[in-house]
């Protein structure tokens, strides 16, 4: 016997009604607050759907206000390199809604926005992010359909910005050994180590 709950008529016998303001703050545009905030974040994260119904959530970063407020409801994202899996924008060609949720390092409270992505290659809109005259691989476009604030539990309970909490990166192996224990890598840990920081260190852009 299971206690799963399949439906949101199900939800609700445990979850009370949100209230108004919750509900109310929900944005179509982004308004100055809004906007001010995607200014100063560095990190947002990025979800989407792929086509067999799976889902997918990756980070993205970059100097505050690396993602461009366009207008009220426009956003342009840059891609930088990465690992070229492309989860995200292999996933936007065939289902275009996208969630971001930005983080300001030291705030609690965080912003999401959803909308509708398309990957282009506009010139004008890749000459915005020129670093060290190198253009991003491409700008993600997003159409603003809901913004809004989202409350500082989860960053208070977590102490995510607090030095105190922050864990030791001894408490797990390095990620070079941990990429050799899951491929079963024929080359020491220590050398994929070298070879990830060198990646970083000259591709970062």
């Amino acid at each position: 016997m299971t206690d799963n709950i399949l439906d949101e008529a199900g939800l609700r016998t445990v979850y009370p009604m949100p209230s108004d303001g919750a509900t109310m703050k929900q944005l179509s545009f982004l308004d100055v607050h809004c906007s001010r905030f995607i200014e100063l974040s560095p990190f947002v994260c990025i979800g989407t759907s792929r086509p067999d119904g799976g889902a997918d959530v990756s980070p993205r970063g970059g100097a505050p206000g690396f993602v461009h407020v366009l207008d009220a409801n426009r956003l342009a994202m840059p891609d930088w390199p990465g690992n070229n899996r492309l989860d995200s924008l292999g996933n936007l060609t065939a289902h275009p809604a996208v969630g971001l949720l930005f983080f300001v390092p030291g705030f609690d409270e965080m912003l999401r926005v959803n909308g509708r992505g398309v990957t282009v290659t506009t010139p004008d809109l890749m000459e915005r992010f020129l670093v060290d005259g190198k253009p991003p691989r491409s700008v993600l476009l997003i159409t603003v359909e809901e913004a809004f604030l989202h409350c500082t539990k989860a960053l208070k309970r977590s102490a995510l910005w607090d030095p105190a909490r922050h864990v030791a990166r001894d408490a797990m192996p390095s990620f070079g050994q941990m990429l050799k224990d899951q491929l079963n890598a024929p080359v020491p840990a220590e050398a994929i180590d070298q070879m990830l920081e060198a990646d970083a260190r000259d591709n970062l852009y």
